[in-house]
């Protein structure tokens, strides 16, 4: 990749709504933090531990760099329990988060300068991100709120041509908090064209059931990991699940970039996978509260969405009749009511007139946040 490459990856604007909020709290203010996906619940305590004991017996030094065997297997148990799928252990990569897994899928998917990876507008950011530290390009499909800004199988079709390497697909979705129907998944999967299927959110589904890209073809890239369902954002563990046949190549960069995931995170993630832990249930009630008290507020506020969220921890609501510019709004609801939100122009083009609202926060400080939320509504309507 040549420096024009490199200068076109832009931060995270909400990274930079976040080190705003901190700077405001330094000062006395008090800040709602509604702005960071990451989940404000401990790591269930069977998983704290486990890796406990495996530090404690000395499990500090390399594993297999494809990941410790015991831990592919249940990776590829929990997927055939799951979702009914045939996963060999052989076909699984343990990586050090999902962010890495993806460099690696798309490292190993570019071929040259050009190349295209299909992804809707607005998606998380790091997708064209990657794409674009590869060489590749992006190609953005417009999305459709009464769609849940989820990929339309029809304008994939249409998007496809040679320079087609791979298509992104994320459900639940990052900014969203959509599914994707499972006709749709099964239709884009059917299209010829390696589909990288993000299933990070997996589990945090509320009323309806997600499915996994594996279920219809087992020439998926599928991307997921232990920072969402299972609290343990601050372990970085993840994992891909790979079609026959890419194994050889993808271990050779994981080799080379990252070489193993830490051995005492990996004996911890086995016990995620196959022990029960009551903590998951109950931070997934108590997610759904959160999410049913959030979507009454804002459509009290005027604020709504035209898809209802159903998994994740994300609401991403229409503010255009407030203001045309997400990060000017955000910020001026960040210094005025200090209540950080994420703007959606962080997720796209497409994503310009919306805010995102995280739930991974107590309900009473969601409370207090809408509270606030509300009284600066009124002033800036001048009631």
């Amino acid at each position: 990749m040549d420096r024009n490459d490199i200068e076109s990856i832009k931060p995270f604007m909400v990274m930079e709504v976040l080190e705003r909020a901190m700077e405001l709290e330094k000062k006395g203010r008090s800040i709602v933090h509604m702005e960071i996906g990451e989940p404000d619940f401990p790591t269930p305590s069977k998983i704290v531990e486990a890796g406990a004991r495996s530090l404690l017996g000395g499990e500090t030094h390399y594993t297999d760099s494809r990941g410790l065997p015991e831990l592919r297997l249940a990776i590829a148990e929990y997927y055939e329990k799951r979702y009914g799928t045939a996963v060999s252990p052989d076909r699984v990569i343990v990586t050090m988060g999902v962010s890495p897994a993806l460099l690696l899928v798309l490292s190993s998917l570019m071929e040259k300068k050009g190349d295209e990876v299909i992804m809707g507008n607005p998606c998380y950011p790091c997708y064209p991100n990657f794409a674009r530290y590869m060489g590749a390009r992006p190609k953005f499909i417009s999305t459709r709120e009464e769609d849940g800004f989820q990929l339309r199988p029809a304008d994939v079709e249409k998007a496809i041509c040679p320079a087609t390497r791979a298509i992104m697909i994320n459900s639940p979705a990052n900014p969203t908090g959509t599914l994707m129907p499972r006709k749709d998944i099964e239709a884009i999967v059917s299209m010829g064209v390696p589909v990288i299927s993000d299933e990070i959110y997996h589990g945090l589904v509320y009323g309806e059931k997600e499915h996994s890209a594996l279920e219809f073809s087992d020439r998926c890239y599928v991307l997921n990991g232990f920072s969402k369902l299972f609290a343990m954002t601050g372990w970085r563990l993840g994992y891909i699940i790979l079609p026959e046949g890419a194994l050889r190549r993808i271990h050779i960069l994981q080799l080379n970039f990252f070489i193993c995931p830490g051995s005492f995170v990996q004996r911890a993630a086995i016990t995620a996978l196959r022990e029960y832990h009551p903590e998951i249930g109950e931070m997934l009630a108590l997610y759904d509260e959160r999410r049913r008290f959030l979507l009454g507020r804002l459509r009290s506020l005027g604020l709504c969405c035209a898809a209802e969220p159903r998994g994740a921890f994300y609401i991403f609501f229409n503010a255009r009749h407030i203001s045309g510019d997400s990060h000017s709004l955000a910020f001026d609801i960040l210094e005025k009511a200090g209540v950080a939100l994420t703007p959606g122009i962080d997720f796209g083009e497409r994503g310009e007139g919306y805010l995102r609202i995280s739930y991974a926060n107590s309900l009473e400080h969601l409370k207090e946040g809408m509270d606030r939320l509300e009284n600066y509504l009124d002033a800036r309507r001048g009631c």
